[in-house]
């Protein structure tokens, strides 16, 4: 079973188009009419929805670290610094991410892009 991607608010509109032209499964808040949730609502969202989370949000990367030293748990998080890597790189990653990894292996991870 591939893995299905949540896109926060502030991943630009070009790698989600990307990714859906490659067959990868996403959802974004916006489209989910979740884009005005707080943070930690919009991580239980994606958990409910069974997705892992793509941020660029530092302060977002930080509530799942958070998360994750008390034990509370997630689906997973990736996150891509918006100065560290190129539209092309994260699409890349992020549909290696999608296809070559099950959703259980994400459970309470956070993983940093680009590769």
């Amino acid at each position: 079973m591939a893995v299905a991607l949540y896109m926060d608010v502030h991943v630009p509109w070009p790698i989600t188009d990307q990714l859906r032209r490659r067959g990868i499964d996403v959802l974004t808040a916006i489209e989910d009419c979740a884009e005005e949730l707080p943070d930690h609502d919009l991580l239980q969202r994606a958990n409910e929805l069974g997705r892992v989370v793509f941020t660029q949000d530092i302060r977002f990367k930080a509530l799942a670290e958070s998360w994750q030293r008390q034990g509370r748990p997630f689906v997973g998080l990736v996150f891509g610094h918006q100065l560290r890597g190129s539209i092309g790189q994260y699409v890349k990653d992020l549909e290696l991410i999608a296809r070559a990894s099950e959703p259980g292996e994400w459970k309470n991870t956070i993983a940093y892009l680009p590769f």
